[in-house]
């Protein structure tokens, strides 16, 4: 029987972790095309700060060697940008002008940063955080020790401004809210981490907008709303993503916010795909790791017939935040009994809701040893009450009393 042509567009953390879903599923069943807009091989975005931060090399943080793609019979192409999806022809274009044909297509094309569109934002300094392409950019201007202002308190703003510290240079970190990662903390958990990225040489404004940023053809400052001026010659806005969708709506496919997917996250188009950041499912638009691999699970087994079926992923974060160790998971939030535990001695804040005798929500800096375990209560819904006295102490104290 010939084998099927698949295409897989986008190769980033999703697309990668589904060609390898595939090759442990079926290997020799396809032949593989992967296209891949960067000049490098799948890499590792979340170690982007610490190359950033001179602590690893932009070879150590890549996946897969090319070499590694050769020895499965993959044809990856990068450095190249798919401009056309035909869907009657059932074929893609490249940049290049190739067309390659496809029986099953995947669309793991991820997203873009989004920029603030505010006076002085096309000038040359100004950048956003998303590639390694960008750090190079980032180190050249390192060495000329000028002060730089990072927009954005989300987790990559944080870390391009910890990581730029860490290269000596002055940073100021400009934030429109009134907390740190309001996503994934709590008041007091983005307090503690606020106070640690101080103690790492990075001035952070809260409630701060940014009006304009200054200079003739290069930035010289950033002014805020409240009139206050920042001297920098780098401006780096971290203050978001969009889900990139513009190829699968210029295709037909159906898009929203996203590209549209049902439960086996294939499109509107019988035989296409879409994973990672680019998806959107019931609503609901992932920018974390662990959803887009599920999805790579799901896609991976739908092209082999399998009936794996996603029901949509609980969001955890759990990582650390420019060296401080964060974690937080479910609805935090909302209307519940909340547990919380202070450490002043790590330092470290432990925040655990429950609600009808169940964990929907926690929030842990500075000590996550137990992330794995609230974690798994909140997604089993299973009930705490027989040692709720001990949950906020963790698992093996909970199991012990």
């Amino acid at each position: 029987m010939a084998r099927q042509r698949l295409v897989i567009v986008g190769n980033g953390m999703a697309g990668l972790r589904f060609l390898e879903e595939t090759l442990e599923r079926a290997r020799g069943r396809f032949d593989i095309t992967v296209v891949g807009a960067e000049p490098v091989a799948a890499y590792n975005r979340v170690l982007l700060s610490a190359v950033l931060a001179g602590e690893a090399a932009a070879v150590d943080v890549l996946l897969r060697p090319e070499r590694w793609y050769a020895a499965h019979d993959i044809d990856l192409i990068t450095g190249q940008v798919v401009q056309v999806l035909d869907r009657r022809a059932r074929c893609v274009r490249l940049q290049n002008g190739r067309t390659i044909p496809f029986d099953i297509l995947v669309l793991a094309t991820g997203s873009d940063p989004i920029t603030l569109s505010v006076p002085g934002s096309d000038l040359r300094g100004v950048a956003t955080f998303r590639t390694l392409c960008d750090i190079a950019a980032f180190e050249r201007f390192a060495a000329g020790r000028r002060p730089a202002v990072v927009i954005g308190g989300g987790l990559l703003g944080i870390e391009a401004a910890h990581g730029l510290a860490r290269r000596g240079v002055k940073v100021t970190l400009v934030h429109l809210a009134d907390r740190l990662m309001e996503r994934q903390l709590d008041a007091e958990g983005a307090a503690l981490l606020a106070e640690a990225i101080k103690a790492k040489g990075v001035r952070v404004l809260l409630g701060a907008n940014t009006r304009a940023i200054r200079g003739s053809c290069e930035v010289e400052a950033v002014e805020l709303a409240d009139g206050r001026v920042l001297k920098c010659g780098l401006v780096i806005m971290a203050i978001g993503i969009r889900p990139r969708a513009a190829l699968a709506a210029s295709g037909g496919l159906a898009t929203s916010r996203g590209i549209l997917v049902d439960d086996r996250m294939e499109t509107s188009l019988k035989g296409v795909f879409a994973i990672g950041e680019c998806a959107e499912h019931r609503g609901i638009c992932y920018g974390l790791v662990e959803p887009c691999y599920e999805h790579a699970k799901v896609a991976a087994a739908a092209i082999l017939g399998e009936t794996i079926g996603y029901r949509g992923s609980v969001l955890a974060t759990n990582l650390k935040v420019s060296g401080v160790p964060v974690f937080s998971a479910g609805d935090f939030e909302e209307v519940g009994e909340a547990i919380i535990v202070r450490d002043v001695a790590v330092p470290s804040v432990r925040k655990l809701v429950t609600r009808d005798g169940r964990l929907t929500g926690a929030v842990l800096v500075g000590d996550v040893a137990d992330a794995s375990w609230y974690w798994e209560l909140i997604r089993s819904r299973e009930l705490v009450t027989p040692f709720r006295n001990a949950l906020a102490f963790g698992r093996a104290f909970a199991e012990a009393a």
